[in-house]
């Protein structure tokens, strides 16, 4: 099941601004943290993948930590 989702334009005097909201059920499915850094890539006209950049944070503090 997909969930539409309208993409939106903020027009300003001298710039513009999309927007696309992820649904909630898409974002808890994702585990979606505020803050959190993605990156959109593009694969052709009809394809756009979200790729996570960074660890997440849960998964950082799950990493053991070296001893000094």
């Amino acid at each position: 099941m997909g969930y539409p989702t309208k993409v939106q334009l903020i027009q300003r005097k001298d710039s513009a601004q999309w927007y696309i909201n992820f649904p909630a059920p898409i974002a808890r499915a994702m585990e979606f943290e505020k803050g959190e850094v993605v990156e959109w890539v593009i694969g052709d006209r009809h394809t756009l993948s979200l790729h996570r950049t960074e660890k997440r944070r849960a998964e950082q503090s799950a990493a053991p930590k070296k001893k000094r």
